[in-house]
């Protein structure tokens, strides 16, 4: 599911809400999300999950369009680990 398809589904269940409303909402939340782990913090949905970051070690990659041999730079990276409900959920029997 795109960005777009979740406003298109959250407007259809709330018609009471206009697009560019709920375009607003779904964008401050992903908004702060985002803020949140750009300060190396978490952000915990119960039953969802979690996001969080880890950090990356620098290291050496290569280039696969020409093999070149190129350094890589340290860097946190986003994280996500399912909350026991969404795993639950996932590997129900179909």
């Amino acid at each position: 599911m795109i960005r777009s398809e979740l406003v298109q589904l959250l407007v259809r269940d709330n018609p009471d809400l206009a697009v560019r409303d709920v375009e607003r909402i779904v964008n401050i939340f992903f908004d702060q999300i985002t803020k949140r782990l750009s300060e190396d913090g978490r952000v915990e949905l119960r039953g969802f999950g979690a996001f969080s970051t880890r950090a990356r070690d620098a290291r050496t990659g290569r280039n696969p369009r020409t093999g070149e041999v190129v350094p890589v730079d340290a860097k946190r990276v986003p994280y996500f680990k399912p909350g026991k409900e969404m795993r639950q959920r996932l590997n129900m029997a179909e």
